[in-house]
């Protein structure tokens, strides 16, 4: 399980850092110029602090990956991480709707990619909780 967590530590790592394009990448300035200051401040806070979150947890995965499989407290943080990233994965499909991505090729394969990643992080982590 030691590798897993190795790998998940560096995927989330790079899942928080592409979280710094957001704002260019979905032409924040101008897709929320509309909105209230509140608004677009939350937007900016909230991404901040879930990449910070995330990123945390890819450390959490690297530095403390003894700790995780072998404590209770480490069991319990699994746990906490496979539920969180269940709902994730849940959140993919019933979140989102379909026409963001459904016939679009880019869009379809990030759908995916995501699906994918989110199944994974719940796997090892539930992995990491029952063991």
């Amino acid at each position: 399980m030691e590798i897993h967590l190795k790998i998940v530590g560096v995927l989330l790592i790079v899942l928080a850092s592409i979280h710094l394009v957001f704002p260019r990448y979905f032409n924040w300035a101008e897709e929320l110029k509309s909105s209230s200051l509140i608004n677009r401040q939350m937007m900016t806070v909230h991404t901040f602090f879930i990449a910070l979150t995330v990123l945390l947890m890819g450390l959490l995965c690297l530095t403390s990956f003894t700790e995780i499989t072998e404590t209770n407290l480490g069991k319990k943080i699994a746990l906490g991480l496979g539920l969180f990233w269940t709902v994730r994965l849940i959140i993919q499909f019933f979140g989102y709707s379909t026409a963001l991505w459904k016939g679009k090729k880019f869009e379809t394969s990030m759908h995916i990619v995501f699906s994918v990643l989110w199944t994974y992080l719940s796997v090892v982590f539930w992995i990491t909780y029952f063991n």
